[in-house]
């Protein structure tokens, strides 16, 4: 006989959560309005927390968790939850880790093909009846050189993704080595060769203390040649005003921005209070694609995130 858990969901998430947790015994309580105060009071009720991004689970909510066993993030950042400390009281972390890889690089890579082309620039004027050919001419991805920062599922899934373009794929990945099989497509480097040789950069990495605004004037000025970016992962790794500085220098020739440093920490708004030069210069350049961090939220990640997660759950 399975023993009852009762779960705090505290973000709304796929159906599929609900199904297949309650098929086992669980019994799960929405608390999509509840805040953190409401949170403190009642999670003490509750053996495990299912979380996306709207509240951050610090030292003093795990300690009013009195019987949590487990904290689940729906998605793969873990970066709004004090994973040390939760840790160091026995409460299990995880998350569903390659939920969404397919959707970020198929993402990543549509954001790319859509600056180098032209599109939304182009679409704009013919839908004002302007048809704008010579202007729109566009750059071709086949025989670029692109640097992949961090190889997890992510990375990953946008290195696969560009198989078939004729690009070639460096991959830097500081905390792992000999990871790329014999015969891959891919090329295993050193930073300083991603440095040399990259026309276009891909950030894949989590957002923690070290990276932290990394990506920064001097970090991007390391790379030799006019370069294209794309940041898939968290917002607050570019130091946005850095970046806008090396466009206007004609160091970066464009960027594709899911994310940006400028929104709430739930993700779900950009905050108006943080508006300044950088970001009014993002959203009046032809250069610069913009998303509103979508790239892992399509309709099949949403249904793979939530079995992922429910999996890691069950085996608790």
């Amino acid at each position: 006989m399975v023993e009852e858990k009762s779960v705090l969901v505290i973000d709304t998430v796929h159906p599929l959560i609900f199904e297949m947790l309650r098929e086992r015994g669980y019994t799960l309580t929405e608390a999509y309005t509840w805040d953190k105060e409401r949170i403190k009071e009642e999670i003490h009720q509750f053996e495990g927390v299912i979380i996306r991004s709207r509240i951050k689970l610090d030292k003093t909510i795990i300690d009013a968790g009195s019987k949590l066993q487990f904290i689940a993030r729906y998605g793969a950042g873990m970066e709004n939850i004090d994973v040390e400390y939760a840790e160091s009281k026995n409460i299990r972390c995880l998350n569903a880790a390659a939920g969404n890889k397919d959707a970020v690089g198929e993402h990543a890579l549509g954001m790319l093909l859509c600056l180098f082309n032209n599109i939304n620039k182009a679409n704009a004027e013919v839908r004002q009846y302007q048809w704008l050919r010579e202007e729109n001419r566009g750059e071709e991805l086949a025989g670029k050189t692109v640097g992949i920062i961090g190889y997890g599922n992510m990375g990953s899934a946008f290195a696969q993704r560009l198989l078939g373009f004729d690009a070639e794929v460096l991959i830097y990945d500081k905390y792992k080595s000999n990871y790329l099989p014999a015969g891959s497509p891919y090329k295993e480097s050193k930073l300083e060769d991603i440095f040399e040789r990259a026309e276009v950069l891909s950030l894949h990495v989590p957002l923690t203390a070290e990276t932290n605004g990394m990506f920064n004037y001097q970090w991007l000025s390391n790379i030799k040649k006019p370069f294209y970016l794309i940041n898939t992962a968290r917002g607050k790794i570019l130091n946005t005003t850095d970046a806008v500085r090396l466009m206007q220098e004609q160091k970066i020739k464009g960027m594709c921005l899911d994310v940006l440093e400028y929104e709430d920490t739930s993700f779900e708004h950009l905050n108006a209070a943080h508006s300044n030069a950088a970001l009014s210069y993002l959203m009046q350049s032809n250069k610069v694609v913009l998303t509103p961090h979508i790239a892992g939220w399509s309709h099949q990640s949403n249904y793979k995130l939530a079995r992922e997660l429910a999996l890691a759950v069950l085996s608790v």
